[in-house]
């Protein structure tokens, strides 16, 4: 185990939507394809962007805004019992979490390509909609079920 954690980084010269556009292109590569990766996200940005009538990035940073979680619950054992414990989430691991969320609920849609399915999730979660956001609310409902147990938190 570490000493202590690391820093994580930012460049000076990568905006922020770079960034979460090479996180998505991180996410979707399957077998080191980066190229692929990068032309699958190009075409459903492109796509996204036709059918709301709005920028691509623009669509993308509402769509992960409204599928990133706030809280989560961790089980906390104590006494013998375990609890759902609601703890809020770093910024870090929110970002990833709806990115992740947003590529697995694509990979499971019912379409032709995989730009199709990404574009069309992106779409439905910048609306509210979709596999991503009923996720995110799921969360939220546990974390607001078992809030009583909040005081467990480490």
């Amino acid at each position: 185990m570490p000493r202590r954690q690391s820093i994580p980084r930012k460049a000076k010269y990568q905006p922020e939507t770079k960034r979460v556009a090479d996180h998505f292109s991180a996410k979707l590569m399957r077998d080191g394809k980066q190229t692929l990766s990068d032309r699958i996200l190009r075409q459903a940005l492109a796509r996204a962007e036709f059918q709301a009538k709005r920028p691509g990035l623009e669509v993308l940073e509402a769509a992960l805004r409204n599928a990133t979680p706030i809280i989560e619950v961790k089980p906390r054992r104590v006494g013998g019992a375990t609890y759902q414990v609601p703890v809020e989430i770093r910024g870090d691991r929110r970002m990833s979490l709806g990115v992740r969320w947003l590529v697995q609920s694509a990979r499971k849609r019912n379409g032709k390509s995989m730009s199709e399915k990404l574009a069309a999730e992106f779409v439905d979660a910048m609306n509210g909609l979709g596999a991503a956001v009923k996720r995110r609310e799921d969360t939220h409902k546990m974390a607001e079920a078992n809030r009583a147990f909040s005081h467990f938190k480490w």
